[in-house]
């Protein structure tokens, strides 16, 4: 079992599956002075993460709260679902949202009304959806890490010639040795990734769940990768290209939930000009022409090339979907002047909008059609108290 588990190794990381050829690991070995990244250097974000997880929740509690305070920002009141088994049952495990031929049945096997099946499921629902205060508080914690870390990798990286040339990163490739800075950067950012990781179970989750987890898990194996084999400086310019925008995006995250209309619109037209330069212009016909097609140039392609060019392709189509959504958004608050609602959110349901979906079903009950080629539902019960 060791000897088939070596050999596995040794075959996985054969120089000429992650370098071109003639180059390899041992290239990346330490000497005179000059260090190289490891792959043990890695396990250090792991406690990196655990910090940022503690001190989100210091922050969270200190600063975001009494800021949400200071700029207006409170949660409105909720009534709590009665507790009742058999919804609960359906709740879980079959649909947060049941059909309408559906609630009939629900309202048999409850004991409610029809009315009060669905108030029952909308109060429900809302039980689960975040409060715009915790809202609040993500939103600037982000905000903050986003700052911090764009300033820090701009610092970084300013005087640093393939910051400025980006054929500049391939120089010397792969013996270029590691900067403080460098690592620095790379160890707070790769824990910062893994800590959203760890902690999306209890975030604020929005219709975009599973592009989010695709994001952070292919930010992940793109940094520990460009890592391992020493594509430090284009890793460098990727994580400063996502950093820039992402301040302005929960900026406006933080003054839509303060309801500060303008300021929001002001913030998040900022971050849609910076989204669309940084991720649809500057990473795919900057960054990823000089990772992609200019190599080609210098080395035959290897698989650790297709690998590292994969993961930036699967990013890229992701900003594509972003995009559209922020622009979505672009066109809806612009005519109107509306505060930008994102689209990725479960917003909370309102105490009327049962009420005015059963006065729609009585007035088409009325005129003597039914909906969508149901039978009206009957709705002559009491009211849920």
């Amino acid at each position: 079992m060791l000897s088939t588990l070596s050999r596995l190794r040794e075959l996985i990381w054969q120089d000429w599956i992650w370098f071109p050829p003639g180059l390899g690991w041992a290239d990346l070995q330490d000497h005179d002075g000059k260090v190289y990244p490891k792959m043990g250097d890695l396990w250090f974000t792991l406690p990196v993460a655990l910090c940022f997880l503690l001190i989100r929740q210091v922050f969270e509690r200190t600063v975001g709260t009494p800021m949400a305070g200071l700029l207006g920002v409170k949660d409105k009141h909720r009534v709590s679902a009665t507790p009742n088994p058999a919804l609960e049952a359906y709740f879980c495990r079959t649909s947060k949202h049941p059909e309408p031929s559906c609630i009939e049945s629900l309202s048999k096997t409850s004991g409610y009304s029809v009315r009060q099946v669905q108030r029952w499921f909308r109060r429900r629902r809302n039980q689960d959806r975040p409060s715009k205060v915790k809202k609040f508080q993500e939103a600037s914690w982000r905000f903050t890490f986003y700052l911090i870390a764009f300033f820090a990798g701009l610092w970084a990286l300013i005087d640093k010639p393939w910051f400025w040339d980006m054929k500049e990163m391939w120089t010397g490739f792969p013996k270029m040795p590691l900067l403080p800075s460098q690592y620095w950067y790379y160890m707070l950012e790769l824990g910062f990734y893994v800590s959203l990781v760890l902690s999306v179970a209890t975030d604020v989750k929005r219709k975009d769940f599973k592009e989010q987890i695709v994001h952070h898990v292919a930010t992940i194996l793109l940094i520990s990768f460009s890592w391992l084999v020493n594509y430090i400086r284009a890793g460098t310019l990727i994580m400063l290209v996502h950093d820039t925008s992402d301040s302005l995006m929960e900026s406006a995250k933080i003054f839509n939930y303060a309801g500060w209309r303008r300021t929001c619109n002001f913030f998040f037209t900022m971050f849609a000009a910076v989204f669309i330069v940084t991720r649809l212009v500057i990473l795919p016909f900057w960054i990823i022409h000089t990772t992609w097609v200019y190599p080609l140039t210098l080395y035959p392609a290897f698989p650790g090339f297709y690998f590292f060019n994969g993961l930036l392709i699967v990013l890229q189509c992701l900003h594509v979907f972003w995009a559209i959504l922020i622009l979505r958004m672009v066109v809806k608050f612009l005519p109107g002047n509306h505060i930008v609602a994102d689209e990725r959110s479960d917003h909370e349901e309102s105490e009327t909008e049962d009420e005015d979906a059963e006065h729609s079903r009585k007035e088409v009950s009325k005129n003597g059609h039914a909906q969508n080629g149901h039978t009206p539902l009957n709705n002559n019960h009491g009211k849920m108290e």
